[in-house]
């Protein structure tokens, strides 16, 4: 493992993922201010990882094509501007514009990292994509709590502020991030090229990318209407803050375990055991009472994110030819398109009630252990 360039592409991560962190916490903010309802909210989120995950293809094909820094330097600089910009937007519309342009910059620089961490990981691909993913679940960790602070002590007017990290941090990757690597594979349309490194491997990898996108529906869903909830039931902007980041502390110690474990024992059974242990999980965190609710989301977390670098390293190894393509479509485009189910989620909270909507969401993970029964078994080899 080359740690230098690790460590450097694992704190981009860090740092888009910390400024993109800072929209769910502030939903109940942004609904009092703007009077939002849960349709709205739905539409806004919708959007926001629509434009987060699902263009990330797209991005990702370029970045196996061409040797530039631009889709990173450029993707981030548009996260850590546009996000902070949100906390001054006086209406909807203007809201979802800079949420939108810095969801477009996350967009940008996650495939092009991606695709560079096995060409320094040496044998610990799977071990590698997890200190990466760790960088982004760890900044959705402390990102809740940092904002819901700073919200609270200084109000939405002062997130401009926030700015000056990214711009601290922008300066040292520019001067210490190496340029990605690509395929040589400009000759090849976009559909070709998904026709040539998919190949023989398009099954396995449709399963995959089934199982990661349910999985992105039931955690989306919950990471999106959650705070609603909590906030209904008296809890206040802190509170909400420190639960949606244990969820996702949980998480990044759950990619952690399961990156390491999987290099020795394989993808398969990591797959199975967290995808089982989610309905029970999540049931516990949306109706554990009181303080209580700090450990439902902990246990919910660990499941729901165990998974999320193992469909990535898993396309990887199926399909190394495209490394930033496939795992855009493993962490982006599977990613995205489940949180773009919020707005119909959304309504149908307006319509059913959100309680209801969140307990029939936890049950969605049930399915997808038929198709991870059907996954290869592929494992890392010295």
């Amino acid at each position: 493992m080359n740690y230098k360039i690790i460590f450097a592409l694992t704190l981009v991560h860090f740092t888009g993922d910390l400024y993109s962190s800072f929209i769910t916490p502030l939903i109940p903010e942004f609904v009092d201010k703007l009077s939002l309802s849960l349709a709205q909210v739905g539409l806004m989120t919708g959007i926001v990882r629509l434009l987060a995950f699902v263009v990330q293809p797209c991005v990702g094909y370029y970045a196996d094509r061409y040797e530039t820094r631009f889709f990173i330097l450029g993707g981030l600089f548009c996260v850590f501007f546009f996000i902070p910009l949100s906390g001054i937007s006086p209406n909807f519309i203007l809201l979802i514009v800079v949420l939108s342009l810095g969801s477009i910059g996350s967009s940008m620089f996650h495939p092009s990292t991606t695709g560079m961490i096995p060409l320094y990981s040496g044998q610990k691909t799977s071990f590698s994509l997890s200190i990466f993913n760790t960088g982004g679940t760890f900044a959705f960790a402390i990102g809740p709590i940092f904002i819901a602070w700073y919200v609270t002590r200084f109000s939405l007017e002062k997130m401009p502020y926030t700015m000056i990290f990214g711009f601290i941090l922008f300066l040292y990757f520019f001067k210490t991030l190496p340029a990605p690597t690509s395929e040589k594979l400009k000759s090849s349309g976009f559909l070709n090229s998904l026709k040539e490194t998919l190949g023989d491997v398009k099954k396995p990898i449709f399963l995959i990318w089934l199982v990661m996108f349910l999985r992105a529906v039931t955690g989306q869903t919950f990471i999106t209407f959650m705070p609603i909830h909590l906030s209904n039931n008296g809890h206040g902007l802190i509170s909400i803050g420190f639960i949606v980041a244990m969820f996702i502390f949980a998480g990044t110690l759950s990619g952690l375990i399961g990156g390491y474990v999987s290099d020795k024992i394989g993808f398969k059974k990591i797959f199975f055991l967290s995808h089982a242990l989610m309905l029970p999980t999540l049931l516990l965190y949306l109706y554990l009472p009181g303080n209580f609710v700090y450990l439902g989301a902990f246990l919910a977390g660990f499941s729901v994110l165990a998974s999320m670098p193992l469909g990535v390293a898993m396309a990887q190894k199926l399909a190394p030819k495209s490394r930033s393509m496939v795992s855009s479509l493993m962490m982006g485009f599977a990613y995205g398109l489940g949180g773009a189910i919020s707005p119909f989620i959304g309504i149908l909270a307006d319509m059913y009630g959100l309680e209801s909507v969140l307990f029939c969401t936890a049950f969605l993970p049930l399915t997808t252990l038929i198709f991870i029964a059907k996954f290869p078994e592929i494992r890392n080899k010295a």
